[in-house]
Order: structure tokens, then sequence, then C-alpha cells
């Protein structure tokens, strides 16, 4: 950067980076250490912000993970439609293998067409094995070539303890997560609308009515502020459930798995949503994509560009504590056109006590082309004009 500009903003706010710890409990991260008890074998507290952990329990413990599996399905068809590879109109053939799928299915049938609409919504809100299926090979050519993806998109997130040997989380060797890994997972789907519309359905007509499709996600109805996730059960994963809630601008994920009977995955799941939200209030100030400020644009058909936030500018903190923290952005004093869309023009500092705790990139909203020569000798010719 040539030429800089600091704008301190009048307010207090903090945010930390992704994969964040925060230190707030016990230095060892344990359940007992800190008045928190679980049946979950591994058990995450995140904050969906900044991926920062509030609390957990064996959080890299390698354990199957069922139909929480299908979150990852979910998030790369998310992907594929954002990327136009996919669109909800399309039509999805049933192959025979996608047919034979045992478990919670829709009861799809060989060579049945059905929208990747329906599709998904089958997998979010039925928890529709068959229909996972059907979903991975329409994107990918086969299931194999899916999982693959899921297992390359698994380690681009820097996720160390996951590994997936099918789509849809039906019982195989080598195929496990660990609850860090899986609100990791979690936290991404999160940024896809398609994703939080359709698991935050309750229930759904399909086929004209004709099935009627029940969220197997409870705490939907059952606690205040859920309004995502996806459950899973088999013998050898046992009950598991990976969802998210928010309140008064807070939003956490939960991720526990292994818990040992019916029922029991809503109940851990409520009880550390409840250490959660009451030991953590939300600093929030802006969203991801909001004008934080202007900066000054050069030899551009426009004179500035708005600066805006490149993540949510929000994260959870203990309840009392927000006026520790401080922020100011460090702008570039001004860029020269072309501009492009998307391009850093500065960069958003936190301290906590003087201390940074960590940097926001902030990005130019739109495009600014540069301006013809002659257009730029009239600019300089009427800013001497108007002195």
């Amino acid at each position: 950067m040539n030429h800089i500009l600091v704008l301190l903003l009048g307010f207090s706010m903090c945010f930390f980076p992704i994969g964040t710890s925060l230190a707030v409990a016990a230095e060892d991260g344990s359940a007992a250490a800190v008045g928190l008890e679980t049946t979950a074998e591994s058990a995450v507290l995140m904050d969906a912000a900044t991926g920062a952990v509030l609390w957990s329990k064996e959080p890299d413990k390698e354990l199957p993970m069922a139909s929480v599996t299908k979150i990852m399905t979910l998030l790369l068809a998310n992907e594929a439609l954002e990327k136009n590879e996919i669109r909800l109109q399309d039509r999805v053939t049933v192959t025979e293998n996608a047919s034979e799928m045992g478990g919670s299915q829709v009861y799809l049938e060989p060579g049945e067409e059905m929208s990747m609409k329906e599709m998904l919504i089958s997998v979010a809100v039925g928890s529709a094995n068959d229909a996972s299926v059907a979903v991975a090979e329409h994107i990918a050519g086969s299931e194999e070539a899916f999982v693959e993806q899921m297992n390359l998109r698994a380690k681009k997130l820097g996720l160390k303890h996951t590994r997936f040997a099918n789509c849809n989380g039906l019982p195989v060797e080598n195929h496990y997560t660990s609850a860090h890994d899986m609100a990791v997972i979690l936290r991404e789907a999160l940024k896809h609308p398609v994703f939080k519309e359709y698991s935050s359905i309750y229930r759904y007509d399909l086929r004209g009515g004709d099935f009627v499709l029940w969220n197997t996600n409870k705490l939907l109805k059952w606690y205040q502020g859920v309004d995502a996730g996806k459950t899973g059960w088999t013998n050898e994963a046992k009950y598991c459930l990976a969802s998210t809630a928010e309140r008064e601008g807070l939003r956490l994920i939960t991720v526990v798995l292994g818990t040992p009977e019916v029922r029991s995955h809503f109940r851990e799941s409520i009880k550390i949503y409840n250490y959660g939200f009451a030991r953590y209030e939300a600093v929030n100030f802006a969203r991801q994509g909001d004008i934080i400020t202007t900066v000054k644009v050069s030899k551009g058909t426009l004179d500035q560009v708005n600066a805006i936030s490149s993540a949510d500018i929000a994260m959870a903190v203990p309840k009392g504590s927000k006026e520790k923290y401080s922020g100011r952005a460090t702008l570039l004093k001004e860029v020269v056109a072309p501009v492009k869309k998307g391009q850093k023009v500065g960069e958003f500092m936190v301290t906590e006590k003087e201390k940074q705790v960590m940097t926001v990139p902030l990005l130019a909203q739109n495009e600014i082309k540069r301006a013809s020569i002659l257009r730029q000798m009239y600019k300089v010719l009427d800013q001497t004009l108007t002195r």
C-alpha cells in the first residue's frame, strides 16, 4: 500500500479469524472443567461467525457420523448450484444403484425423474439415502467420483479427522469425522441460502402430497432459534446431530456425536446451547457485504467505490466484555482504475486492549472501468475551473 488512510470507527467491536479458539473455560478444554457434562463421545460448541470453539469434549475424536454425512453432500450440491453447474429445475433420473439404498429413503424407482430441488429437500428434510446417491450421481457421474469431491472439499477446509466413503452415511469402513470437523462443515454450509432454507423445512409434501416428509431435526420445533442442521443414527454411530441456533444476533453451532439413546442427541444439544447462550453474547455490527466506508478512485468512470466487509463483523464474546474491543479500518487513500469487483481496498483491524486480534479484508463492492483519456482530461479541467 503506497497511500494509506486510517479510519477509526465510532463503535466497539471484535472479530476473530476462522479457527480461533477462545480460551474462556479450562485450559484443557474438557467438559468437566467448566461444569458442563455430556454423554456424547465427541461434542463442540462453535461461534458460527468466526469458527471460534467456545467449548468442547474430545473435539478431534474420529467417529462414524451416520446421516450427518449429508451436510457435506448438501454443501457440494449448493456450491454446484452457485457455480451454475446444476439448476434446481434439473430433472434427476434415478439409477438402479440409487434406488437400492436402504435405511431412510423416499423409495425412488429406477428411471424415475424428480427435480433437483425436490431431491435436495428429500435429503435435507427426510434424510433420504436414495436421493443422496441420485444427487451425487447427477453432479459427478458416479457416487465414487462424488465421494472424491467430498474428501477433496474436506481437505480444502483443513479437516484432519474426516474421511468420507459414501455420500449418505450408511455404515461402511473408513467413514468418520469429529465434532470439530463437522462443525466446520456445517459452518461452511450455512453460507449458502438454499442449504439454510431446505434444512429449516419441518414438513414437505412430496409427489403432490402422496408422500409426506417430516424433518428429522426435531430441535426446529423444540428449541428456540434452531433453524438448520442434520441428524444421524446407526447402530455404529449411535445418535448424532449437527445443528445451529441464533438468538439476539448470536449464532452458535452445536455438534454431538455418539450419544447413547433415543432423543439423547436432542437433549445433549439443548444442554450445550443453554450453556452457550447463558455465557455469551453477540458483538454484531455488520453483515458480510455491508458497506463500511468509501475509497477514492482515480482515472475511473466513477470517483469512489464502496468498501464492503468480506465477512460478518460479528462474534461471540463472554457476557459483559464488549467494551474491551475496538476496531479501525485501514484503507488505500485511493485506487487507480480499473477496479475489479472484490478487489482488496483496505482492511479492518480489531484490537483487544491495544492487542491486535485479527484483520478482515475490505473489498470493492463493484467494478469501475478506466475512463477514456478525453474524459480524464475533462475531469482535470473541471476540477481546475471549480477551485
